[in-house]
């Protein structure tokens, strides 16, 4: 089943290219530094802080978590945007869902914190990662994400600038209070909405 959600936030406009941003149909690869080797053999996936119980999976039990099909446009904060990219994976409702085989996360946890292979982390608010918002994506276009765009797995908040979607995920941190990441630190927008072209924190 394809999923193709009209979540929209603070959009104003039915317009699908956010304000200075231009259609590419090519896949620009943008990262912090070298690309990892990351094999699904010694992958996992940790979930922890404000849970009931700190969870990890294996490359094999994470796969067993129900998936969907997502097609979404995405948006870089350098400028470029690409429409309809077909992605699937595992939702964030499910990893917080306790019945379906996810961990159950506290009331008082306000942000989750996504942390990558290369040391990269960044930021985002519990409501952007609720209600079909935000997915754990295992593949791209129908095959394995390349490793140059985060594969094996990486998260995916197609309605957040795209350096929101961490690549390479190895971790999710429930806490209370917010925790800026990387990026979030060094300049960028902590929020980084692009239909608010909210790039960096100076703006």
């Amino acid at each position: 089943m394809l999923i193709n959600s009209n979540f929209q936030p603070k959009r104003e406009k039915n317009d699908r290219l956010p304000p200075g941003q231009y259609e590419t149909r090519d896949f620009p690869v943008l990262s912090l530094g070298p690309t990892p080797d990351v094999k699904k053999e010694s992958w996992n996936l940790r979930v922890f802080g404000l849970v009931e119980s700190e969870k990890t999976w294996n490359w094999e039990d994470f796969n067993k978590l129900p998936k969907i099909d997502w097609q979404k446009d995405i948006h870089c904060v350098t400028k470029w945007s690409k429409f309809d990219t077909r992605w699937s994976g595992v939702m964030l409702d499910e990893i917080m869902n306790p019945p379906a085989g996810g961990v159950k996360v506290s009331d008082t946890a306000t942000h989750l914190i996504a942390y990558s292979h290369d040391g990269y982390t960044t930021n985002l608010p519990i409501e952007d990662i609720r209600d079909g918002k935000a997915m754990i994506a295992v593949s791209y276009d129908g095959a394995e994400i390349e490793a140059e765009h985060g594969g094996p797995v990486r998260l995916l908040v197609p309605h957040l600038y795209f350096w929101k979607s961490a690549k390479w995920l190895k971790a999710l941190e429930f806490v209370t209070g917010d925790k800026p990441g990387f990026w979030e630190t060094r300049g960028y927008h902590n929020y980084g909405d692009p239909w608010q072209e909210e790039r960096y924190s100076f703006d």
